[in-house]
């Protein structure tokens, strides 16, 4: 299952890697992919919406929509 989720506050590629460590450390997820330009990442996996926006706000980034 893919889901797309759309990232605010990532400037740089220092903060695209931490988006996407803290998306590969959710139980369940198989792949993630940070687009810093299109500030958004498109994460694989069986998992929940609410853990994915729960660690992008753990990372210190906010999730839009």
């Amino acid at each position: 299952m893919s889901q797309i989720i759309k990232i605010e506050g990532m400037t740089c590629n220092h903060c695209k890697m931490r988006a996407e460590k803290a998306l590969q450390g959710v139980s369940g997820v198989e792949s993630v992919k940070v687009d810093l330009v299109a500030k958004e990442a498109v994460v694989e996996g069986d998992v929940e919406r609410a853990k994915l926006v729960k660690a992008i706000e753990e990372a210190g980034y906010s999730v839009v929509g």
